[in-house]
């Protein structure tokens, strides 16, 4: 198939297409604020003769709507090359529809798919087309969810620490609003015990505590070797951030819902973390992800992927300023079921470009995905 070419002969991309999946999960999960049992995948494949580039995002199945009725159009047509001027197209396409949210899971999977295309197109693996800082990634366990009793937490902590060498891990915490900070604590003693001394503990309450019921509960999870306390409160606070900053030791973090560039440098401005957090399926994709890390490094502090590892892998080895990426226990599962190419730690790591294939190397299996497809 021979690809399309604009006036100036540079190739261009001739389709977006996109489909969601919806995954149950593997038992009942939960954080300080939220249950859910499924997760829904929504998949972005951007075409350029018989070269495809495959983007995704995590978020309602509507997302594929975005992409067909919002944004295929805007992307039909241009250079495979530019992949910034696409995004920035993209952007101003949906003034109107409203950014954040699944408007900007659409944009990040169709960023992603077309940095994932133009690496295929020149062979060449995605972390050599970006350029790479590092080789080999630092990921820590996420999971534990609230809904989890004592054996399944500890089966799943057991799993990274002594199965994949994996030496940080986190647990949610703030079950019910902040209602049961007995069962809080008592499960973070649990995780200790689990793990022992010599692993990293890390927390998430997903917002869920008051800024001075944050604090207090420090003191605890302090005592526990806790050092990364994640939205303690609200990551929309983030003077309460700061002020939750200031009182504790262990790094506070957050930036996961950061849809747009100017909430990071509002959350950097504001002293609010220790540590950016930032996802590559909602802030933009790998266009937007790279300027955030810059953002980051250039206020001194430390950025980490946020959830859906495989997307971040070429990306994050890319920045100098990472401290890690989280292996996600919902996400890990989906990209391992209906993705090949699909990485696992080794001693605590991932190294993105030791298969050597283009681009991001992951392709959809589309059987053993078709039976989950939702739209």
């Amino acid at each position: 198939m021979t690809a399309r070419t604009a006036d100036d002969g540079s190739p261009v991309v001739e389709d977006v297409e996109a489909a969601a999946y919806t995954v149950p999960t593997d038992a009942p999960e939960g954080d300080g604020t939220l249950s859910w049992d499924s997760t829904t995948l929504v998949v972005v494949r951007a075409r350029c003769g018989a070269t495809t580039g495959l983007g995704y995002t995590y978020g309602s199945p509507t997302t594929a709507q975005v992409v067909a009725q919002q944004l295929a159009d805007v992307v039909r047509g241009r250079s495979v090359w530019n992949v910034t001027a696409t995004n920035e197209a993209m952007n101003r396409a949906v003034r109107n529809a409203g950014r954040p949210g699944l408007v900007a899971g659409a944009i990040s999977a169709i960023d992603l798919a077309l940095w994932d295309l133009k690496a295929r197109l020149l062979e060449l693996p995605l972390v050599a087309l970006l350029g790479a800082s590092r080789t080999e990634l630092p990921v820590y366990g996420s999971g534990g969810f609230t809904t989890y009793d004592e054996g399944q937490q500890d089966r799943q902590l057991r799993s990274w620490t002594e199965e994949q060498c994996i030496p940080r891990v986190k647990i949610k915490i703030g079950e019910g609003w902040g209602t049961a900070e007995d069962r809080d604590r008592e499960r973070v003693a649990q995780a200790r015990r689990s793990i022992g001394d010599r692993t990293e503990l890390y927390v998430d309450a997903n917002g869920a505590y008051t800024g001075k019921q944050a604090v207090r509960l420090a003191r605890y999870l302090e005592d526990q070797g806790v050092t990364w306390f994640e939205e303690p409160v609200s990551s929309d606070d983030l003077a309460g951030l700061a002020r939750i900053r200031s009182a504790v030791t262990m790094d506070v973090a957050a930036g996961e819902y950061g849809y747009t560039l100017p909430y990071f440098r509002h959350m950097l401005d504001a002293g609010a973390v220790d540590c950016l957090q930032a996802d590559v399926t909602r802030c933009g994709g790998i266009t937007v992800w790279l300027r955030t890390a810059a953002l980051a490094e250039a206020a001194g502090i430390q950025t980490s992927g946020h959830c859906a590892p495989q997307a971040h892998a070429h990306v994050a080895a890319s920045v100098p300023n990472l401290r890690h990426l989280e292996w996600f226990h919902d996400h890990v599962r989906i990209e391992r079921l209906l993705f090949d190419g699909a990485q696992d730690p080794e001693s605590g790591h991932i190294r993105p470009a030791a298969a050597g294939a283009p681009g991001h190397g992951l392709t959809l299996r589309h059987r053993d995905a078709e039976p989950y497809r939702v739209a």
